[in-house]
């Protein structure tokens, strides 16, 4: 395998694990790194932190990975597309969708491979639970459902829940289900003395009809990443933090009862926890941006998909601020 010049920008917590999974991948070289706050986590190694993007192009490289916040996404991103340089970004896309749909383009007219870090597509439970959806094995499809809690982090300055945290539900769910998001409406509170919404409570249909419903916020003590699809077989429950995925059964109990005997419910019935192989999210991530790179794959989040992201990431927000008036 012919091997790829990897240049890093951004070294904060996501930038550090990039740097490791840079080094891992067969077919990888990290050749240089650039943060122009530092390197506070000691990542660059015999590398020297350069401070800007470009310097980063200017070393020559033949792919990046951007992982500065999110409001210099759009910046950055543009710089390597006008170098042309195929670029994987952290999510969310950017800032705004005025500023994501700028990347869409530039990254189009170079015809370069861009992506975005929407990491949770890679997480073995969820790319299990795909396949057996697809496969049929829940039959038709009711409803997707997630929670994504836990404390605030440190690591987030410039965006609210929705866009860091939420985002990874409603690309994994329009991901899931292959269908795009039709309508949403959502609530969301600011309680952490914080100019962004730290919870938001979102529902929603999907184009195939599925309804959604996401549960997101930094407010909680205990740390919760759960993904349950529910249909007319059962339900698959994804818990992304352990990458274990189980199956509950529609049990059969007939009713003598003449009142309930037309209802047709579900009963409990059989529970499966499958044995999956469990690889890092983050290394399969890189594997499959570095095969798109190649001409080998095409196995990424599109920029496009980003974008639809966050577009119903924005919608989720302007739905949260319409009042309703009787």
């Amino acid at each position: 395998m012919s091997e790829l010049r990897v240049g890093l920008i951004g070294l904060g917590m996501m930038g550090r694990h990039h740097a490791r999974v840079i080094r891992e991948v067969e077919g990888l070289n990290l050749v240089a790194v650039a943060d122009a706050t530092g390197d506070p986590h000691g990542v660059a190694g015999d590398l020297p932190v350069l401070s800007s993007v470009e310097q980063l192009i200017d070393i020559g490289i033949d792919m990046a990975v951007c992982a500065v916040p999110t409001g210099m996404h759009e910046e950055i991103g543009l710089m390597l597309a006008e170098a042309e340089v195929p670029t994987l970004i952290e999510k969310p896309i950017a800032h705004s969708v005025e500023a994501g749909d700028r990347l869409v383009k530039a990254f189009a007219a170079k015809g370069i491979v861009g992506a975005v870090g929407h990491i949770e597509r890679y997480n073995p439970a969820l790319q299990s639970l795909r396949d057996r959806m697809a496969a049929g094995e829940l039959g038709e499809i009711y409803q997707i459902a997630t929670r994504r809690q836990g404390p605030f982090p440190a690591r987030i300055a410039d965006v609210g829940v929705v866009k860091d945290l939420a985002t990874h539900d409603i690309d994994l769910t329009a991901w899931l289900a292959q269908s795009e998001y039709a309508t949403v409406a959502a609530q969301t509170t600011t309680r952490s003395g914080r100019p962004h919404e730290d919870m938001v409570a979102a529902t929603g249909r999907l184009a195939n009809g599925i309804i959604t419903n996401h549960l997101v916020n930094w407010l909680s003590p205990m740390k919760e990443r759960v993904t349950v699809v529910t249909g007319e077989k059962g339900a698959f429950v994804a818990d992304t933090l352990t990458a274990d995925l189980t199956f509950h059964a529609n049990g059969v109990v007939r009713s003598e009862w003449d009142s309930v005997a037309n209802f047709r419910g579900v009963s409990e019935g059989d529970m499966t926890r499958f044995a999956i192989q469990k690889r890092e999210p983050l290394r399969v991530e890189h594997e499959k941006f570095r095969d798109a790179v190649l001409g080998v794959g095409n196995d990424v989040v599109t920029l496009q998909e980003g974008l639809n992201t966050l577009r119903v990431a924005e919608e989720l927000l302007r739905s949260a601020t319409t009042e309703v008036t009787e």
